[in-house]
C-alpha cells in the first residue's frame, strides 16, 4: 500500500456525471454491482461498451437474463 496522502476526498457521485455507469468492487477485484445514472429506467439495457468491460474482467453479462431481477443502484 502506498503512503501517498490524498489532497482532497471526491465522493463516488460526485465524481460521475449525469450519464456516467459506475463499477462497484471488492477489494477482491470481484464486481459488486453497477450504478446507473438517474434517470435510466431498471428495465433499460446496460449499454454494450459497460457489458463487454463486465463480459472481459468479470466474465459476467449484466443484461442476461438471470440478472435482470437484480437491484440497480440509482
Amino acid at each position: 500500500m502506498s503512503n501517498h496522502k490524498r489532497s482532497a476526498q471526491v465522493s463516488f457521485d460526485d465524481s460521475l456525471t449525469k450519464d456516467d455507469y459506475g463499477l462497484i468492487v471488492s477489494k477482491d477485484g470481484e464486481l459488486k454491482g453497477i450504478f446507473i445514472p438517474d434517470g435510466a429506467d431498471d428495465a433499460d439495457e446496460i449499454p454494450e461498451s459497460i457489458v463487454a468491460l463486465c463480459s472481459r474482467y468479470f466474465n459476467i453479462n449484466p443484461n442476461a437474463k438471470e440478472h435482470e431481477d437484480q437491484p440497480r443502484l440509482h
